[in-house]
């Protein structure tokens, strides 16, 4: 009898400090709600129905029809255009990540230096990400490179031949390239702050050493802000990937699929064709290879980000 008491009593205090628990985290649970049913009604829910559209024949105007893999298969053994797709979009990736981010390490490093009216120029360096991949500035791009744009009336001052930018596949490519390069201005931020965290000691040591400017960059600046660079270097890569109004607003795909990225061809599929259920197979794919691509990266920090808390 006095056991059973005993576990009663355990028993009724365990429920009490649940209860307790629930209260005192009810605030928490209140302000996270908002989120959570946003994360379930807005990301959850369609991941998952993106993948069951992806094992079917939907087209939004006629019924929906299940063919299992089917998709998938036409994707990879019958469509000349996903494959286009692929290659443009690797080699826009290939090209652009570094480059950007290049010129983004170059332009924070510059700014770095303390320097009267500095700010000015940070706010103006970044004032084209600000704007970001808007509709407005491929417009505006769309202008600049135009047949009678800006920059072939320059050309014609020197001149030199006008370029047929959008409809020669030399360039095509290139002005978009240079219009993503052109908007360094969020990882130029990113690696600044970077850069001002590493403590000028550093550098007057090296100096006393008789180090080189080339031997300061690549020792001291290089391996201190490998943690940013990992940054970036994911963010920029996703970003790459899933790129789509400069190619829909500025070239359209054109000419000759030669700047047709992924995700344009995956708009055109889906809602220009109404195969929801192919575009949805297209989406899972490039899920895919973005998770490749950010996992081997994840892979490789191990050899090449340096944790100064590690001291490694």
């Amino acid at each position: 009898m006095k056991n059973i008491a005993l576990n009663g009593i355990k028993a009724s205090h365990i429920k009490k400090k649940k209860s307790y628990k629930w209260v005192d985290n009810r605030d928490g649970y209140i302000f996270i709600l908002p989120w959570l049913i946003g994360f379930f009604v807005f990301t959850l829910i369609p991941f998952i129905s993106s993948f069951i559209l992806s094992l079917t024949d939907y087209s939004v105007m006629s019924e929906t029809e299940f063919v299992g893999f089917e998709n998938y298969r036409m994707m990879f053994f019958e469509d000349d255009k996903f494959w286009q797709s692929l290659k443009v979009t690797f080699s826009y990736v290939l090209i652009t990540v570094p480059i950007k981010m290049a010129v983004a390490l170059l332009a924070a490093m510059l700014l770095n230096a303390k320097r009267r009216g500095i700010g000015i120029y940070r706010t103006a360096f970044y004032l084209p990400s600000l704007i970001g991949g808007s509709v407005a500035v491929a417009v505006v791009w769309k202008q600049l490179f135009a047949n009678n744009g800006l920059i072939n009336s320059f050309l014609g001052i020197l001149g030199m031949d006008p370029i047929y930018w959008f409809t020669d596949t030399r360039f095509a490519m290139w002005t978009l390239i240079c219009m993503a390069v052109w908007q360094f201005g969020a990882p130029m931020l990113i690696f600044l702050s970077a850069l001002k965290q590493i403590s000028p000691a550093y550098y007057e040591v090296a100096r006393i050493d008789g180090a080189t400017a080339f031997d300061r960059f690549f020792k001291i600046t290089l391996p201190m802000i490998t943690p940013v660079l990992f940054f970036n270097l994911i963010m920029q890569m996703i970003g790459s990937f899933t790129t789509f109004t400069q190619s829909y607003v500025v070239t359209e795909g054109g000419p000759l699929n030669s700047t047709l990225f992924y995700a344009l061809y995956l708009y055109r599929r889906a809602f220009e064709f109404f195969d929801m259920g192919y575009g949805s197979a297209m989406a899972w794919v490039l899920l895919i290879i973005i998770a490749c691509f950010t996992g081997f990266v994840f892979k490789s920090s191990s050899y090449w980000v340096f944790y100064e808390e590690k001291g490694d």
